[in-house]
């Protein structure tokens, strides 16, 4: 095997809702040599390649754990809401190959051009974030599937007011946080400049089935959005339940002291 054809490895990683990219940028390039494109950080080494999403995601080409462990450490001191458990997936690479394609998570790449690398590692990027916002949506779900069960049960949720509103402001955090951020599964605003690269976007973007995984996201916060509501009509009626009580109660106060007034 030649040694442009060596197998070598590729990670990619979502780490927090997102990284200081001009902060980082300084940092780094006091030390290493750096691009900075579109908002990324493109890092550079022998064969060996970094490139850090302003949304949280990087991805390593042929770069060593150590290496690895020592940027995500400066990348999470700069980083806003870091995940409690990364995600993370896995590939394997070989360059100057006759095109490029990927089978079974491994990618031939047709050169060792850097902007080549930074054009699979966008899709490879959003889908890792796109991983963490389905684990998000799922987890969210999960957590509060025994609320349309207990209403089909006892005809209304066996919570306080205090618990609906907390559970209210937690699924409406999760429906916004990945709302915000859902133009990042759109096509980068890069190869709009450089559209000779997104042939290299669109077969990571393809085999990683990012638009179908959209959809599927879709519809898990269509499902979140059921749940806000339901929650919503609940406290909109345990509200007003509790207006036509204090309103009997004022009548039947009033009532008794017509009574007493006319007897004595």
């Amino acid at each position: 095997m030649s040694e442009n054809h060596v197998i070598r490895k590729c990670t990619a990683y979502c780490l927090a809702q997102s990284f200081d990219i001009s902060t980082l940028g300084k940092l780094i390039s006091d030390s290493t040599l750096i691009r900075i494109i579109k908002g990324a950080l493109l890092i550079e080494a022998e064969q060996s390649w970094s490139i850090v999403f302003a949304y949280g995601a990087v991805v390593h080409w042929h770069v060593g754990a150590e290496e690895q462990t020592k940027l995500h450490q400066l990348l999470l001191n700069h980083a806003e809401y870091p995940l409690i458990t990364p995600e993370e997936d896995h590939f394997t690479f070989a360059l100057n190959c006759p095109s490029t394609r990927i089978i079974e998570d491994h990618i031939e790449i047709e050169s060792s051009d850097p902007i080549v690398i930074f054009s699979l590692s966008q899709g490879m990027a959003q889908s890792i974030k796109l991983a963490s916002f389905e684990t998000h949506a799922i987890t969210t779900i999960n957590n509060t599937r025994y609320i349309p069960k207990s209403l089909a049960e006892n005809g209304k949720i066996q919570l306080s007011r205090h618990q609906i509103a907390k559970i209210r402001g937690q699924l409406f955090l999760t429906k916004s946080d990945i709302i915000l951020n859902y133009d990042l599964l759109d096509t980068p605003d890069f190869f709009w400049e450089y559209p000779e690269y997104e042939t290299f976007y669109s077969i990571t973007a393809k085999y990683l089935e990012i638009a179908p995984r959209t959809q599927v996201l879709s519809k898990k916060l269509e499902t979140i959005h059921e749940l806000f509501e339901m929650l919503a009509d609940e406290q909109k009626h345990r509200h007003s339940s509790l207006l036509e009580w204090i309103i009997i109660w004022l009548i039947a106060f009033e009532i008794g002291m017509t009574i007493v007034d006319k007897v004595f």
